[in-house]
């Protein structure tokens, strides 16, 4: 059998994200969500803090079903202005639909595949053709899991310019401090982590067979972590929830316990749920109320709790 085509990304990729996201926006395909960032020190790490008040408005209108019955896959058949480029064999590119990070978008496989499955070979090998595209400006991201922040059961990768992530920041205290976590994560002890999370470097010689087999070992050491006597399979349901990172010089895995955690006043009340996807591998989180965004920033050490709160500890 021949080997199937190795994905080529177009090298002009951030400048087809960019065009495609910007028209999408005019013409209202793709909704923008302005944020106020905040950067916190959490133990020893500089988080970002984003404040989206508009998102607490967003409408949660009933999710739309096929004729047949069928939940709605906005994944299955990409209307123009969300494509972004074909990524042959098995994926395509799309842009994600609401915002918060400019020109983000969205790795997806052709074919339906689950996003509750274990990553295979071609999808590592066409998130890598992506971040090859942009140098080393590209975060991707995977949620997978019930605790993971995962929305949509179509397998899908996310991709944030690290760039755009930092928008803002120049007009904030400590702005300049924040930098990928997962790309800092080799120089912290256990102790200065707040969760549990498993790591690897890249080379850029890597063949796709050792990137995945790269994945494959950190998902085995997260199942471990969280099953110890248990057996792990490396294809198929996954046994765990997590999140998946990956830049251009490192892989990073968290095995995750819940999805958030709630803010409590020191009256014991509550404040609001603190809900944390795979961008918390890049140190960034999202609120959406200004009770949640003034008590995070008020006792950064409350973010710290947050934290500690979604996976295992380390």
């Amino acid at each position: 059998m021949a080997e199937m085509a190795r994905p080529v990304a177009p090298p002009n990729l951030p400048a087809l994200v960019k065009a495609a996201f910007d028209k999408a926006r005019v013409n209202g395909d793709v909704t923008y969500y302005p944020t106020q960032a905040a950067v916190l020190t959490a133990g020893s790490i500089a988080f970002q803090l984003r404040y989206a008040p508009s998102l607490a408005f967003k409408p949660k209108a009933p999710k739309p079903k096929e004729p047949n019955g069928k939940p709605f896959n906005p994944f299955e058949n990409p209307t123009p202005a969300m494509l972004v480029a074909e990524l042959p064999p098995s994926h395509r590119l799309v842009l994600n639909k609401f915002a918060i990070v400019p020109e983000h978008f969205i790795l997806i496989t052709k074919e339906f595949k689950p996003q509750t499955h274990v990553l295979e070979k071609e999808d590592i090998d066409a998130t890598w053709a992506c971040i090859q595209a942009y140098g080393e400006d590209l975060f991707a991201f995977f949620n997978s899991g019930p605790h993971s922040g995962a929305s949509q059961p179509h397998r899908h990768l996310q991709l944030l310019s690290i760039k755009r992530m930092r928008d803002g920041l120049e007009d904030v205290e400590h702005g300049s401090q924040w930098s990928v976590l997962a790309e800092t994560l080799a120089g912290l002890s256990r102790k200065q982590l707040p969760f549990n999370v498993f790591t690897t470097s890249m080379r850029p010689d890597m063949s796709a067979e050792e990137r995945h087999g790269a994945y494959l070992e950190l998902y085995r050491h997260a199942v471990k972590a969280v099953y110890p006597d248990g057996e792990v399979r490396s294809e198929g349901e996954a046994q765990i929830s997590y999140n998946f990172a990956m830049t251009s010089s490192i892989m990073a895995l968290c095995p995750r316990t819940a999805e958030g955690v709630m803010l409590k006043k020191k009256t014991g009340e509550d404040i609001g749920q603190v809900s944390l996807n795979g961008t918390v591998l890049a140190g960034t989180a999202l609120v959406k109320n200004q009770a949640e965004w003034d008590a995070l920033r008020e006792d950064p050490s409350t973010l710290l709790d947050v934290l500690k709160g979604i996976g295992l500890p380390p």
